[in-house]
């Protein structure tokens, strides 16, 4: 079994280094050296049936459960030089490409997300301890890709910056437009548009912990006449609305409701309407989901390539109107996050137990990785019903940013 791993890892690691402790005392190392270096120890025997049958999701098990440790490092760098090698093409290992291969088969039922399955994911993740996002989120609880003008922004400046770089896109050129927030999260982004925008904003969520917390902030800044939130399925909303949004949601939608999801985005979109979509995406086509990521982090999730969501809009009689792509920016954003988790890692600890901690930086180091070594991004997309429903060029939005810099700044 040893030696069999011994030859994968030999084949796969072909650049950077990777040294394996193995159960029995012996040291094994692999790669040139050159780029990112990692020591990892196996503890346990067992373990290597698992990594030889199931290794995308066995080391990820493995590492929560203490069975294998980073040595002279971190988790982040073990992960940094797997993800490197295997972003690089690196020769895979050959029961991963057929899992892969069978993943992708098998999607459409995974993905298979009607309502009452949509709201049981959500709570998966979002329904845990609130304390906990604000012990590595911003102050405002956004849990989506930051936007970062130069890099050197505090995470604070950067969440902020993107709140107004999407309104920005939305026209909020008069007061009292309807907004619909598809994925309201803890309502940073609706209680921003109703006070800076004077927007009236209905916000829609499947989580309850996080109703209860964007309900109560609404109240506490005085904002319950302009904004209003609802544990609602997007399927559910009928009302016509001037402007739609939603950040960090569509990759629970799953891909077999993109066509129900962008026609409820055009039943309730006014005929002059704008919506922004903002979501991660996937840049070397379909996929599937990681099976760890599915078991622990997100069920239902799905993150989608372009070409498997602009076919929707089209279908669901909706005009593209601008698309940009925001590369690094959710890479620059999980830095931020996994280096506060880590600051606060005794106090998450007393919240929960050592194995959750080990879960969440698991997650948010594959998750930078993912950014930074596969070419992940986000999208965002501007989407009407009518192309004539915007001006000719994009110079509103440069305006309409420069107007609230001295906010972003701040």
């Amino acid at each position: 079994m040893r030696a069999a791993l011994d030859r994968i890892f030999r084949r796969f690691v072909v650049s950077g280094r990777l040294t394996i402790h193995w159960p029995d005392g012996q040291v094994s190392s692999h790669g040139t050296g050159e780029g990112p270096t990692a020591g990892l120890a196996l503890r346990d025997t067992r373990l290597l049936a698992g990594l030889l049958l199931q290794p995308d999701i066995t080391i990820g098990e493995a590492y929560m459960d203490g069975r294998i440790a980073p040595v002279d490092g971190t988790i982040y760098d073990v992960l940094d030089v797997l993800m490197s090698n295997y972003s690089a093409g690196a020769a895979p290992h050959r029961l991963l490409a057929l899992q892969e291969f069978l993943g992708r088969v098998t999607r459409w039922i995974r993905q298979f997300n009607p309502a009452a399955r949509a709201r049981r994911n959500i709570a998966r993740h979002y329904d845990l301890n609130g304390r906990l996002y604000s012990l590595f989120l911003d102050r405002d609880r956004q849990y989506s890709c930051a936007y970062f003008r130069t890099g050197t922004e505090t995470l604070e400046q950067a969440q902020i910056a993107k709140k107004h770089h999407i309104a920005a896109k939305l026209k909020l050129d008069r007061p009292d437009l309807s907004v619909l927030d598809i994925g309201s999260g803890w309502g940073g982004m609706a209680l921003t548009l109703a006070r800076d925008y004077g927007a009236r904003v209905t916000g829609i969520t499947l989580s309850s912990e996080q109703l209860a917390e964007a309900r109560a902030r609404a109240s506490a800044e005085g904002l319950q006449e302009r904004v209003g939130f609802e544990l609602c399925d997007y399927r559910a909303m009928t009302r016509r609305f001037d402007r739609i949004v939603s950040v960090g949601m569509f990759e629970h939608v799953g891909v077999v409701h993109y066509r129900q999801y962008f026609e409820a985005i055009r039943r309730c979109l006014a005929p002059d309407g704008v919506a922004l979509l903002h979501a991660i995406g996937r840049p070397d086509g379909p996929g599937r989901t990681n099976p760890w990521i599915a078991r622990y982090i997100f069920p239902g999730g799905y993150i989608p390539a372009l070409s498997e969501v602009l076919p929707a809009i089209e279908k669901a009689g909706l005009v593209v109107t601008d698309i940009e792509i925001l590369r690094l920016h959710y890479a620059e954003t999980l830095r931020h996050w996994r280096r506060r988790f880590a600051a606060n890692r005794d106090t998450i600890a007393a919240l929960y137990d050592e194995r959750f901690c080990r879960m969440f930086e698991f997650y948010l180091a594959g998750a930078e990785l993912a950014f930074r070594r596969h070419g992940q991004m986000v999208f965002q997309i501007q989407i009407t019903r009518d192309q004539g429903a915007l001006p000719l060029t994009r110079d509103y939005m440069f305006e309409a940013e420069r107007v609230m810099a001295p906010r972003v700044s701040a």
